[in-house]
């Protein structure tokens, strides 16, 4: 069984909205689906892109494939990178632990300053 994760359109004539749907292949477009993990609205400005990242990780190391629009989705949620990722096709390198800076307040430099005036006025 081939399965795809495709887009399913619902919605009234002239007004799309699309389910991200998984489904076998050889189904047509709109036909039974085993799993819901999203759904796209075209219409808004910005369109609307809501998708279960966890269910489409899940989905796509099992074997799904998606279709090139469902794949351009897939990577504006995150969760085609997610997947490239835990499938090792991409390395990451861990962040970096953040260095520690001193935190200098206005008191203290305003402090330095002035007693490193007075000391300078004083040699003179």
């Amino acid at each position: 069984m081939a399965v795809k994760m495709r887009l399913m359109r619902i919605g009234k004539t002239k007004q799309p909205v699309y389910r991200v749907v998984v489904m076998d292949g050889r189904k047509p477009r709109d036909g039974r689906y085993i799993e819901q993990i999203g759904r796209y609205d075209p219409r808004p400005d910005p369109s609307l892109v809501e998708i279960d990242n966890d269910r489409a990780v899940d989905w796509l190391g099992k074997g799904a494939q998606p279709t090139e629009t469902v794949r351009k989705l897939l990577e504006i949620s995150g969760a085609f990178g997610r997947h490239a990722v835990a499938s090792g096709k991409v390395h990451t390198v861990g962040a970096a632990a953040p260095t520690e800076t001193p935190v200098v307040t206005d008191d203290e430099v305003g402090e330095d300053a002035i007693s490193a005036e007075i000391n300078e006025s004083e040699e003179e």
